[in-house]
């Protein structure tokens, strides 16, 4: 049996760790589901996708040759006027060709056609898809800037959620409610076995998803990829070459690697610059030959020293590849891969895929949309929980250990987080001053709420028996 002081100790140290899971809890949590809820949509975006929009992208397979690429494109033009930007070879027999127009205003547009008699079977919002307002509302784009440093924020407090949420569930001898789930959805217990029950198992995915998100993220992806990717033109160590490089970068001309996002476009060689242009059936053939994977997506040239640029992420990611044509020659400027990736870059990359259900194939999607349904019911049963906990009229935050001392291990965790996570560390300064406010108002309440210390000490008795 523990003496009294090792009893005050353990209350004390499950005090401190309980008020900043709490904390991180209110923070988190309704983030936590909204990236749940779209995270898991966005894992099978190209099967909703194709079933969405079947009768856009699905084509009745015909014995008759596909039309070239010029045909498409002219008849896509025709019926919705603007400048080529874009074209997307069909990735299957039975599926249309895809033809970015840009139009004299307004957004570009995503012209699909049959490949095999070229017509028009109708046109989207380039990015105004149902899964690209998905993937917007993933990561608060929609909100401008601000709102998309939260969910960095939000993915550096969910470390310190999980982390905290573990000391909280270790069974330190308890039987029940460790693994099992107590009482009926009437009693507080039930939803406290639920959120830790819930919690301990989803716990490493969502540190998975939270560390893997990163790379996307406002201030820590783009200093990472910047130091991760090199100095010379954005391009991964071992592809650095003497070209004539424009002022334009990849990401600028559409969705691109995270690792190739800075990579600046080459332009053709001047000594070609007097020459005829190739033209986009040459370009296709030539990309064909070099065998980039199906669904790859050609960004045509948009002034004399352009280039041709192929791209291509499948689910393979050794097949993931980006090559720039010379307009006039036709031969490839430069050809990246996975491969060509430095060390970093091919983890966080990796990373990515997986975080993407892109990497192990639907028993990739189907774990980690298990784990997005396991947050949303941990998150309402945590808010379930505190509903029935909180004593009437007060938020129920719990209480300070008597000694400050047991603070300490909390607070080197979160000083690591925030030197890591510098909009992490900015957030967790503007906590600590918040909680200070909250201790002095709650020092002038000479209230005590006498459950509160009672459950923590009861959390850290040694139990001898399943009651």
């Amino acid at each position: 049996m523990p003496s009294l002081p090792d009893t005050i100790r353990h209350v004390d140290a499950y005090r401190a760790v309980w008020r900043w899971h709490f904390y991180a809890g209110l923070l988190v949590l309704p983030f936590l589901i909204l990236l749940a809820i779209t995270g898991g949509l966005y894992l099978f975006h190209q099967e909703i996708e194709n079933a969405w929009y079947r009768d856009l992208k699905q084509v009745q397979v015909a014995t008759t040759p596909t039309l070239a690429p010029s045909a498409l494109t002219q008849s896509a033009q025709r019926a919705y006027p603007g400048t080529l930007a874009k074209y997307l070879p069909p990735a299957a027999p039975d599926k249309a060709a895809q033809v970015v127009i840009k139009p004299d205003t307004g957004d570009s547009l995503s012209v699909y056609v049959n490949p095999y008699d070229g017509h028009v079977l109708g046109a989207l919002p380039e990015r105004g898809t149902l899964m690209w307002t998905i993937r917007r509302l993933h990561s608060l784009d929609y909100f401008g800037p601000i709102a998309n440093g939260a969910i960095e924020i939000a993915a550096g407090w969910s470390v310190l959620l999980v982390l905290t949420g573990l000391y909280l569930w270790w069974p330190r001898g308890r039987k029940q409610g460790v693994i099992s789930i107590r009482g009926t959805p009437a009693k507080r217990v039930f939803w406290r076995d639920t959120h830790a029950v819930t919690g301990a198992v989803a716990g490493f995915f969502i540190l998975f998803l939270a560390v893997t998100g990163m790379p996307w993220s406002l201030v820590w992806g783009a200093k990472v990829n910047q130091w991760a990717n090199g100095n010379n033109f954005g391009y991964p160590a071992g592809v650095r070459v003497a070209l004539p490089m424009s002022d334009e970068h990849l990401a600028h001309m559409g969705q691109t690697s995270w690792s190739l996002e800075q990579a600046r476009m080459p332009e053709s060689a001047p000594s070609h610059a007097m020459g005829e242009p190739i033209g986009l059936d040459a370009a296709v053939r030539a990309f064909n030959r070099l065998d980039l994977a199906p669904g790859y997506a050609i960004n045509v040239p948009q002034s004399p020293t352009g280039v041709y640029t192929a791209s291509v992420y499948p689910n393979d990611l050794v097949r993931q590849r980006v090559v720039h044509l010379d307009q006039y020659s036709g031969q490839p400027l430069l050809d990246m891969s996975y491969a060509d990736y430095g060390p970093l870059g091919k983890a966080l990359e990796w990373g990515i895929n997986v975080h993407m259900g892109q990497e192990f194939g639907l028993a990739n999607q189907l774990i980690l949309v298990a784990a997005c349904l396991a947050m949303v019911l941990m998150s309402i049963a945590a808010a379930a929980m505190w509903w029935k906990r909180r004593p009437t009229g007060s938020l129920g935050i719990p209480p300070m250990p008597a000694a400050r001392g047991a603070l300490r291990g909390v607070m080197v965790l979160m000083i690591i987080g925030g030197v890591i996570f510098p909009l992490v560390g900015a957030s967790l300064l503007v906590m600590l001053v918040l909680d200070l406010i909250v201790q002095r108002l709650t020092r002038r309440d000479t209230r005590r709420v006498p459950s509160a210390p009672v459950e923590s000490a009861l959390e850290h008795r040694p139990s001898r028996s399943n009651s």
